[in-house]
């Protein structure tokens, strides 16, 4: 059963370590408790050739909504800008997002900055959204980058509900907050987690888990001499299966955007990048390593950029770095 107190996330998936953390009460309001459970819920609807809007909304603080903007280049595209303006995220906060797109419909959630998480001395903070895109829409979730200070424990969760047809795209970037006057990887804990389904069936079980202190997170099998880390995550099964190639067993449009991608993204200075694709030609990850939060952004970016022009004929806009 989902727990309001622990932003909506079921328990039964809550990670083992952060059972324990939830167990540790807190000297100033309780955890999820008023002013801690912030929530915002959008719904997203099409008719036709005609822009999207935005028919439903409800937030909690500490969001904020004025409104969406028309600017995208896409055609139909609105975007949607989530503020906060209580300064970043403490201990015992819980905050939920639950994005829905209509069939047909075409959307950007983002952020108005980087989501800043702060030291801790007790419990943790839970970051979750919930993304459902039906029939024939387009959805992108690219908030700011998440930085995480030190002794913070942090927990990010994202589920996807697609639909045949639809397209989702997820964007996330890991900051440590020792890349600027404190220790690298200082944080506690931080555990990242994406799912996706497909009509039901799981097509994506992603999870970055970084403990500074059981395990190095420069050891060579986790990020190595990188601070930064940067993920994209492309979700868009056909639901056809005349789409797949018979002969090879894959699927051409993808094939063509992972190559497309790669090329983009290869041999850049300052970053570490690859491409793979999901089971059952669901979709694709884009996973970047950098020394600095531009160089990653930059490239996350140019990964978007080619996403969007294979899928929706023109490139990234020009009012975000991704």
């Amino acid at each position: 059963m989902a727990d309001p107190g622990d932003g909506g996330i079921d328990a039964a998936r809550l990670p083992a370590a952060f059972e324990t953390y939830a167990e540790e009460s807190l000297a100033q309001a309780p955890a999820g408790g008023p002013g801690k459970n912030g929530l915002l819920e959008a719904t997203f609807a099409r008719d036709g050739d005609n822009p999207t809007r935005l028919v439903r909304d409800y937030v909690n603080v500490p969001y904020h909504l004025t409104g969406t903007l028309e600017t995208d280049p896409a055609p139909g595209l609105t975007t949607l800008i989530a503020q906060e303006p209580t300064g970043g995220v403490a201990q015992g906060d819980r905050h939920g997002m639950v994005i829905d797109a209509r069939a047909g419909a075409r959307a950007r959630v983002t952020t108005q900055s980087a989501t800043k998480v702060h030291s801790m001395r007790a419990n943790y903070a839970h970051l979750d959204a919930s993304l459902r895109a039906e029939a024939g829409s387009y959805l992108e979730y690219l908030p700011g980058s998440t930085i995480i200070n030190e002794d913070a424990r942090c927990l990010q969760t994202v589920s996807v509900e697609l639909e045949d047809d639809a397209t989702v795209v997820v964007a996330d970037v890991l900051v440590p907050d020792g890349l600027s006057d404190h220790e690298a990887f200082g944080f506690d804990h931080y555990h990242a987690r994406v799912e996706a389904e497909h009509e039901g069936r799981l097509v994506c079980a992603d999870a970055v888990d970084l403990r500074p202190t059981e395990r190095d997170p420069r050891d060579p099998a986790s990020v190595g001499e990188y601070g930064v880390v940067g993920s994209l995550y492309v979700f868009r099964p056909t639901g056809d299966e005349g789409a797949v190639d018979g002969a090879t067993g894959t699927n051409a449009d993808l094939e063509g955007l992972t190559d497309a991608i790669y090329g983009r993204i290869t041999d850049r200075e300052g970053v570490r990048a690859g491409v793979s694709t999901l089971p059952r030609e669901a979709g694709a990850i884009v996973r970047i390593l950098g020394h600095r939060e531009a160089d990653v952004t930059e490239t996350l970016r140019t990964a978007w950029d080619e996403t969007r022009r294979r899928t929706l004929g023109v490139g990234a806009p020009a009012d975000r770095r991704y």
